[in-house]
């Protein structure tokens, strides 16, 4: 086809980042690559006010298949320049959902490598390889989903492809994680932009150091965004004034527009509410072959695409052609009137096969769309304002529901840059999981492209998904009094035990493995902290002022489980935290109703998920709509985003957690959100049934094995697991009429989450210089766990805490860790792991050193 430009003729005259300059000081400084290849947009985000919009990656501005493809591949090649011979072991990974085409065009360009991305859609029957999060997202959670579970495995280098690289969190937490995982000896980084600082320059130094690992950055652009003083509060009320005077706008145009069909528009009535039907058309994709790189995308793959390319487009080009015409044919020219200017539209994380689509039309010299123009971008979960100004880089947007049943619910979509851009036609690209009712709806995608161009084409490419694995019948859970103090009908442990098996190193040996990437925190137990009478006195002292406390939560969160999630629950403990408190709801529940509720303990793993085989031992037991996950308080969220993304693979499973305390404010079912101390939270075992941490290592538990853990019975003199419980249950009557008030005033309160305490760890992350947000941990309960299990750094007390936090005092005080007062926390404490430990950086005796 003709009417190619080249990447430099796209650029516009006036930059498209001058307008949120003028007005937020917000600029870019770097080279000319930088200001050629990016402008700047604002969003809603209380994490980054502004957005770098790419002209090359095909996300938010449409632009040539051929130059989003192109700098891809112009990257993969450097990379292959970079490692030389090594470059045929590489793997590549790319991030949803803005690099998915971008990764893959990267591994293009490398020839050799398999590529993955990362991805926020579940699916049912594949286990999860790893996850991580990304911290300056508007939805954080990634899902590694190989169909090769030996992928990742695999020796050579690791390429982490991203449109742009700004503080590298995202990226240095990914590498920490899979690194837990999958050890090697080398990573690529790829984007874009390298847009970082001077002092995160300084970080990945460093962090290579620390873990082992050479790391190496490719980017086509090097610069800096300035951002001045107060920007993320100017930004956002920016944004808000901007909002209204569209919103004020756009209802004077609706106005005007009932009255015009007021007026007596014939046929208005009757087109109301009509679906849209666009022209379908049959690719003829390949049988079996993966629509993008979600399960994986290997050499095979892509010469099985290059060969099916050309006969693809001929078949959309034919469409094209054959579409009714909206104008008056050129002249002399009998029939419809061809398309002049041509967009293909992806879908959200579905990136490369509608670019390469486009590639392939821009390629076609079919005389029938002479002179057509070819142009390529896709849709987004992210919103950003749109300013019609030459100098914002986002001029218009079109909004509509998902139509992919997406796991985090329901939810507004965006496609930028296409309303007003003189698209004779549009080609819609989704794979099937994409193709639904909402899809067709009179306010869905088509139809908000319909109202713009016309002529709206549908290729729907198969969804791909690996084969579901068969696996091997599970034994029975085990119970006390042969595993753990507790009674057999209080929990049944569905666990392996490892109690022969020597798994306890201390713990500054294993915080330096853990935070050089040499092992997992799973892979081995500290040692049980043994309490001086001093602690065991604390402990009786509080679990006596706090039991009446902890009583009425226990009932008002069994209470709301009843009620909402039908008379006769499945309660699933998380272990080893959640177990006292499961055994408590199901002695509320008998105690006030009568009920014998089935109470069992799981393992989750933070990066690796929860016990599969434990979910299907459930599954087989129980109907999976019963099952209530509980556990006892909430940090920052991380289990409980943990659980929501490994309960995505497998069907019938609700993934709320129902927990004691939730000061995060995380979930949904609790019995309070205040902070207080937890008595059970001050001990190890010897609160919690004799029941070591789980533990998951791959010489220990294999693919069709529960996760492990230990039973302590030489510890049963020190035990107090059974007078927690007694304790506790002994105020149940004196509570009930508090708790039926309780109860009834939550069930008809707003409880949805509001992750404050997501938010705080990040700040606090960034505030301290420690750039990780599992080295923060929030409330009571996580700081104790970190004072008994982790190397402490330092410990931030919200200024005027009382009794809750004597027991934090005091370990802080044997430990020779500072507690720091400050104000504002949204928690009672918070504890920060040392956050470069290394054996060296405490004194001979283990206690973190103080700064100096």
């Amino acid at each position: 086809m003709s009417g190619r430009a080249t990447e430099k003729e796209t650029v516009d005259v006036v930059w498209s980042g001058s307008w949120v300059a003028e007005r937020l000081g917000v600029d870019l400084a770097g080279d000319q690559e930088i200001r050629d290849m990016l402008g700047l947009a604002l969003r809603r985000n209380p994490r980054r006010a502004h957005l770098l919009v790419s002209h090359v990656l095909g996300k938010h501005v449409p632009q040539l298949p051929s130059v989003v493809h192109g700098a891809g591949v112009d990257l993969g090649r450097r990379v292959r320049d970079l490692l030389g011979p090594e470059a045929d072991r590489a793997v590549v990974l790319g991030y949803a959902e803005t690099a998915t085409g971008l990764g893959h065009s990267v591994a293009d360009g490398i020839g050799s490598a398999p590529y993955l991305h990362s991805t926020r859609r579940p699916v049912p029957g594949v286990v999860r390889a790893g996850g991580f999060e990304e911290s300056h997202s508007h939805a954080t959670s990634h899902l590694l989903l190989p169909e090769d579970p030996a992928l990742l495995a695999r020796p050579g280098t690791l390429v982490l492809v991203d449109d742009e690289f700004s503080t590298g969190n995202t990226v240095l937490n990914t590498i920490r994680a899979l690194h837990d995982l999958y050890p090697r000896e080398r990573y690529v980084i790829v984007a874009l932009a390298d847009m970082r600082s001077a002092e995160d320059r300084g970080r990945l130094t460093r962090f290579a150091a620390e873990i082992g690992a050479r790391v190496d950055l490719i980017a086509r652009g090097t610069g800096t965004v300035v951002l001045p003083e107060g920007v993320l509060e100017r930004g956002a009320a920016l944004v808000v004034e901007q909002e209204a005077a569209q919103a004020a706008k756009a209802e004077e145009t609706e106005e005007a527009e009932e009255a015009e069909a007021a007026a007596g528009a014939a046929g208005a009535d009757e087109a109301d509410g009509a679906a849209v039907r666009a022209v379908r058309v049959d690719l003829g994709w390949p049988e079996g072959l993966p629509d993008g790189g979600r399960h994986g995308f290997t050499p095979a793959h892509r010469a099985t695409l290059e060969h099916a390319l050309p006969g693809m487009a001929a078949r959309l080009a034919a469409a094209l052609h054959d579409l009714p015409g909206t104008g008056t044919p050129p002249e002399n020219t009998p029939g419809p009137r061809p398309a002049r200017r041509v967009l293909v539209l992806g879908f959200e994380e579905l990136m490369y096969a509608p670019l390469r689509l486009g590639t392939a039309l821009e390629r076609l010299t079919d005389e029938r769309l002479s002179g057509t123009e070819i142009r390529y971008s896709t849709t987004t979960r992210s919103p950003v304002l749109a300013v019609d100004d030459p100098g914002y880089a986002i001029r218009s947007r079109l909004v509509f529901p998902a139509h992919d049943t997406p796991a985090d619910g329901p939810g507004d979509r965006y496609t930028y840059n296409v309303a007003g851009a003189g698209f004779d036609a549009v080609v819609v690209v989704v794979d099937s999981h994409a193709d639904t009712p909402e899809l067709h709806a009179p306010e869905g995608l088509l139809a908000r492209l319909a109202a713009h161009t016309g002529r709206v084409l549908l290729a729907v490419i198969p969804s791909y998904t690996p084969e579901r694995q068969e696996f091997t019948m599970l034994p029975e859970p085990l119970r006390g009094p042969a595993f753990s103090s507790y009674a057999a009908e209080d929990v049944g442990w569905l666990l392996q035990d490892l109690s022969d098996t020597e798994l306890e190193a201390p713990t500054e040996e294993r915080e330096e493995a853990i935070q050089s990437g040499g092992a997992h925190y799973a892979e081995s137990l500290p040692v049980e902290y043994q309490p001086s009478p001093a602690y065991q006195a604390l402990f009786q002292s509080a679990l006596e002022t706090s039991a009446a406390r902890i009583a009425r939560a226990v009932g008002t969160v069994t209470e709301t489980v009843l009620e909402e999630r039908g008379p006769r629950p499945v309660l699933v403990s998380l272990a080893r935290a959640g177990t006292p408190v499961g055994v408590l709801m199901r002695r509320w529940a008998q105690h006030r109703h009568g009920l014998d509720l089935p109470h069992y303990a799981v393992s989750i793993v933070r990066g690796r998920g929860i016990d599969a085989n434990a979910l299907r031992w459930l599954a087989a037991h129980h109907d999976p709509a019963d099952v209530v996950f509980v556990d006892g308080w909430t940090g920052k969220g991380a289990i409980t985003r943990e659980l929501t993304a490994a309960l995505a693979e497998f069907e019938g499973f609700n993934p709320e957690i129902a927990v004691l305390a939730d000061p995060g404010g995380c979930v949904r079912t609790y019995g309070t959100r205040e902070d207080f101390l937890i008595p059970s939270a001050c001990l190890n075992s010897t609160v919690s049934g004799l029941i070591s941490r789980t533990v998951l290592r791959a010489d220990l538990v294999g693919p069709d094995d529960f996760h492990g853990a230990k039973f302590y019975r030489e510890l049963a003199g020190s035990d107090v697991s059974l007078g927690f419980l007694e304790t506790v249950a002994a105020r149940f009557d004196e509570v009930a009429d508090e708790v039926d008030e309780e109860a009834k005033a939550l069930l008809a309160a707003d409880r949805a989450p509001t992750w404050e305490g997501w938010a705080a760890v990040e700040r606090i992350s960034e505030e301290y210089g420690i750039h990780d947000v599992n080295l923060v941990k929030p409330g009571v309960g996580e700081t104790t766990r970190v004072l008994l299990r982790r190397v402490p750094w330092k410990i931030l007390a919200d200024r005027g805490a009382g009794a809750d936090l004597d027991h934090v005092r005091l370990l802080a005080e044997q430990r020779g860790v500072p507690v720091e007062e400050v104000d504002g926390l949204p928690y009672s404490c918070v504890g920060l792991i040392h956050p470069k430990y290394t054996r060296g950086a405490t004194g001979a005796d283990g206690k973190a050193v103080t700064e100096q």
